[in-house]
C-alpha cells in the first residue's frame, strides 16, 4: 500500500433513514408524548423526541455504520450541503394513508423528501458507496387496521399492498444510486406489551402471527428478486433485511447475551407520558435497565442494545464491507 493511500482519510459514511417511531430521533412535534416525561430518562436525561427511555435503533444502527449522527429532517430539511446523512423518520407514520400536510408523513413521502434534496444538489458529495439507506417499518397499517376491528379477511391485501410499496421506494433509493439498501423485518407485533396484556404479559398473541410471517415472507421474496436483478444488470446494489424480528424473538426467548425478567412487561405502563389533572396516566419501573420494553409498542435502549447484540456480524458486514 502506497503512503498516499495510508494518509487519505476514511470517508465517513452518512445514514439516511425512513421510518415511524422505531426510528425517529426526534422529527415529531413536541405535543406527542416522545417530548414528554419520562421519555428519556436513561439518555439524554430528558425528553428528546425518542419513543424510549435512551437510544433507539437509528442510535446503535450509526454506530456499528461508523456514521456521524444524522441531520433530523424537522431541524435541517432546508439546509444546503448535507456533510451528513438525514433521519426522515417520523414516530407515527405508516406505509400507506397520509395526506400531504399531515404532521406524520407516510414512508412514501419521506423518501421523497430525500429526492427533492438530492434534486437540488443540497447533499454534499453526492451520495456514495458507503453511504446507506434505511426504510425502518414496524407495522403501524396493520396496528391499526387490527385496533379499528377491520376483517381480518382484509389483511392478506394489506399486507400484500405495504410490501409492494416497500419494494417501490426501494427501487426509488436505488435510482439514487444507494449501492446499500436495507429494510427491516417486521417484528413480532403480537409479542408487544399492547397485546400480551391479556394474558398477564405471559404469552404472545397468536393471531397477529400470521399477518407478522406473510409480510416477511414477501419482503424476503422482493429484496432477493431486487438483488438478482442488480447481479443481472451489474448495478453492484445491495439489498439486505435487517432481521430485527429474530433479533426480538431470540431476546424474548431469554437467548439473547441479556436476559429480562419478563421480557413482555413494559416498564412504563399505562398512557406513558401522559397526565390529567389528576395526575400521571402511567407507572413507572425502578429499573429500566432491566425491562426489554419500555412502553407498550417500544424497546428500551437496553431492549434496542440487546437487539443489535443479536443481529451482530452479518449486519456488521453488510454496513461496513466496500
Amino acid at each position: 500500500m502506497g503512503s498516499n493511500q495510508l494518509l487519505r482519510p476514511r470517508k465517513i459514511p452518512k445514514l439516511f433513514v425512513f421510518g415511524d417511531s422505531y426510528a425517529d430521533t426526534g422529527n415529531t412535534k413536541r405535543d406527542t408524548e416522545a417530548w414528554a416525561i419520562p421519555y428519556g430518562i436513561t439518555f439524554p436525561g430528558k425528553p428528546s423526541g425518542r419513543y424510549c427511555d435512551g437510544l433507539i435503533a437509528t442510535d446503535f444502527l450509526e454506530k456499528v455504520l461508523g456514521a456521524e449522527s444524522p441531520y433530523l429532517y424537522r431541524t435541517h430539511g432546508r439546509d444546503k450541503g448535507l456533510k451528513r446523512g438525514m433521519n426522515f423518520a417520523f414516530g407515527g407514520s405508516k406505509m400507506l394513508d397520509s395526506s400531504p400536510n399531515s404532521p406524520f408523513p407516510n414512508i412514501t413521502a419521506q423518501v421523497n423528501f430525500l429526492v427533492d434534496l438530492v434534486l437540488a444538489g443540497r447533499v454534499y458529495g453526492d451520495i456514495t458507496p458507503s453511504d446507506v439507506s434505511l426504510i425502518s417499518y414496524a407495522g403501524g397499517d396493520y396496528i391499526y387496521y387490527i385496533d379499528q376491528n377491520r376483517p381480518a379477511a382484509g389483511l392478506k391485501a394489506l399486507v400484500e399492498k405495504v410490501v409492494d410499496n416497500l419494494r417501490v421506494n426501494m427501487i426509488v433509493l436505488g435510482g439514487l444510486l444507494f449501492k446499500k439498501i436495507a429494510v427491516t423485518s417486521l417484528q413480532p407485533i403480537g409479542c408487544l406489551p399492547s397485546y400480551t396484556s391479556a394474558s398477564s404479559f405471559k404469552s404472545c398473541n397468536e393471531s397477529q402471527s400470521a399477518l407478522v410471517e406473510l409480510h416477511n415472507k414477501l419482503l424476503k421474496k422482493v429484496v432477493a428478486k431486487l438483488n438478482e436483478q442488480s447481479r443481472v444488470m451489474k448495478k453492484e446494489q445491495h439489498f439486505f433485511i435487517i432481521d430485527i424480528h429474530n433479533a426480538f424473538m431470540t431476546v424474548m426467548k431469554n437467548k439473547g447475551s441479556k436476559r429480562f425478567k419478563n421480557p413482555m412487561k413494559s416498564c412504563c405502563e399505562g398512557y406513558c407520558g401522559r397526565s390529567s389533572d389528576g395526575g400521571k396516566l402511567y407507572t413507572l419501573c425502578d429499573d429500566p435497565k432491566s425491562f426489554f420494553f419500555w412502553d407498550e409498542v417500544h424497546p428500551t435502549q437496553e431492549g434496542w442494545r440487546s437487539i443489535y447484540s443479536v443481529l451482530g456480524n452479518p449486519l456488521t458486514d453488510f454496513l461496513t464491507k466496500p
